[in-house]
């Protein structure tokens, strides 16, 4: 059997979605795939970082971990897309790197892949589902195999959501990380991800 690549790709700002992220690189590393794990990079004002210390000793703490290019999408059989949810909405710095991907997509190199999204928010109804399936209308326009974690594995009856891995911070008071089951959750949706990856990996014709 011929190794899975798996991008994950993701933006934070206080880093929750990283963690999210790097449980999940754990996850694909385990069901055995070659992982880059890229974080785009922040389009925010220096001001607007600059006025949560939060925001900017997460900036500063992770200053070396590299940003995405495109060659990181060609490279990958299967991407996991995470980001804090805005309104809704997919992070407008994760977005900015989407739309930078018009050639790829021209030339037929995103389709196919497989590929997966999770999400954080302050509140528990806060927008995270639709964010997840605002990031899916790219992946159908792509010509991609969405892959959610559906209720296929116990720890999922435990997170509640079956479109992707989504943790609650609780709010600017009282914020907590990604618990425990949280971040198993998203080991869980690699896992599956890299599954899936492989079986149409090693059903496709090789020259």
């Amino acid at each position: 059997m011929t190794s899975v690549n798996v991008a994950i790709i993701y933006y934070s700002s206080l880093g929750n979605v990283h963690a999210l992220a790097h449980a999940a690189a754990e996850g694909a590393e385990k069901a055995g795939a070659q992982v880059r794990v890229r974080r785009v990079a922040e389009t925010a004002p220096a001001a607007a970082v600059a006025s949560n210390p939060a925001w900017e000793q997460y900036r500063t703490d992770h200053a070396d971990i590299p940003e995405p290019v495109h060659e990181d999408l060609v490279w990958a059989d299967a991407v996991l897309w995470g980001t804090p949810t805005r309104f809704g909405n997919p992070a407008s710095q994760l977005r900015a790197f989407i739309e930078t991907t018009g050639p790829l997509w021209a030339q037929g190199q995103l389709a196919g892949k497989v590929y997966s999204a999770f999400t954080s928010s302050n509140t528990a109804h806060g927008g995270q589902e639709s964010t997840i399936l605002a990031l899916a209308n790219t992946f159908y326009h792509w010509g991609g195999v969405i892959v959610p974690p559906g209720y296929t594995d116990p720890v999922q009856f435990q997170t509640g959501n079956p479109y992707g891995t989504s943790h609650v911070v609780g709010g600017p008071v009282s914020p907590s990380a990604p618990s425990e089951v949280t971040l198993q959750a998203a080991a869980y949706q690699a896992q599956r991800v890299v599954e899936v990856a492989q079986a149409l990996k090693n059903g496709r014709p090789t020259d």
